[in-house]
């Protein structure tokens, strides 16, 4: 069968390849639901990571911040749950899940935030920073949410990825259906959104004034390599960094992979059932660690209020702690 628009797309640019593309996003999120399935936001595990958070002096223009995030990542959750429930064809939904469950991750992180440091970000890239400084690198965040990388440079981004790996084989060519198989899928994951990072970031040294100074083209020389390697050493990559590669790529850079050519029936119906497991679980450690954080109290009044006056179909379930 001729793919028109997919070989007229391959003339125009740079356009991955549909099969592997889709793999790669299906399998990511199968590998995540796993985990989570086999108890990674347990409410027992929850209350190991969180079992010895302090509450923090009151403050309640921050915790004002927690609620509102928080109500707007169950929104988005709620949504994935509408998606799952009612629609006919999980096709016709695929790249709007994609972009609700960024969402609901996103408030939530943003949530967490606003209950550790009170702090508010202008864009995205900044939130995913400040979220690994005051939860993901002070393990406030189950696995598999915590993989992280604290540098961009080669070496330093290898041993760590070496670390998590260790004599795991599986990658992202496997849909995982047991722990193992999970992690080497989730640490794949977190290779490639270092292989991605780490270009961007040299695209942008090239531009510099600083790179254009020395009169190169390339990364070769040593004087080049210590500009690279000083920038890239500010780099990172976690959990929220690599949701926000994965809506970009759903939405702009693979444009044609989740809805075209192959039938993938079977896949796309447990992919959008996986959406909204790992948002579940996400927002669940999310609101686990904010109602130990915010004013005593406050966050049994959230909880009622959301129960009493919601018009969203979510199970506030969801977010008794």
């Amino acid at each position: 069968m001729s793919n028109w628009l997919l070989d007229r797309l391959f003339d125009a640019k740079d356009q991955a390849e549909p099969r592997f593309a889709f793999q790669g996003t299906v399998n990511w999120m199968r590998a995540l639901s796993e985990i989570i399935n086999n108890g990674a936001c347990a409410p027992d595990e929850l209350e190991s990571v969180y079992r010895k958070v302090q509450r923090r002096p009151v403050n309640r223009d921050a915790d004002t911040l927690v609620f509102e995030n928080m109500h707007m990542a169950y929104h988005n959750l709620a949504s994935l749950k509408a998606m799952n429930n009612d629609a006919l064809d999980k096709y016709d939904i695929c790249r709007s899940a994609i972009v609700s469950w960024y969402y609901s991750i996103y408030f939530a992180a943003s949530a967490m935030v606003a209950a550790s440091s009170g702090s508010t970000q202008e864009t995205h890239a900044l939130t995913a920073k400040v979220w690994q400084a005051d939860i993901v690198e002070k393990r406030l965040i189950p696995y598999p949410f915590d993989l992280h990388l604290s540098s961009l440079v080669t070496s330093k981004a290898e041993d760590r990825i070496s670390t998590y790996r260790g004599n795991n084989n599986y990658d992202l060519n496997d849909s995982a259906n047991n722990a193992e198989m999970a992690r080497g899928a989730v640490v794949s994951y977190l290779k490639g959104t270092h292989k991605y990072k780490k270009w961007e970031a040299e695209e942008k040294i090239k531009a510099s004034k600083e790179f254009k100074d020395l009169d190169v083209e390339n990364f070769r020389t040593k004087k080049a390599q210590e500009l690279r390697d000083k920038t890239l050493d500010k780099g990172q990559v976690n959990f929220l960094t690599q949701a926000f590669r994965y809506r970009g790529k759903a939405n702009y850079r693979d444009s044609i992979f989740l809805s075209y050519g192959d039938n993938n029936e079977s896949a796309i119906n447990q992919f959008i059932n996986d959406l909204n497991i790992v948002s579940a679980g996400f927002i669940r450690a999310a609101s686990h660690y904010c109602s130990v954080r915010v004013e005593k109290g406050t966050w049994e009044l959230f909880v009622d209020d959301i129960k009493n006056n919601t018009r969203l179909s979510l199970d506030v379930e969801t977010i008794a702690v």
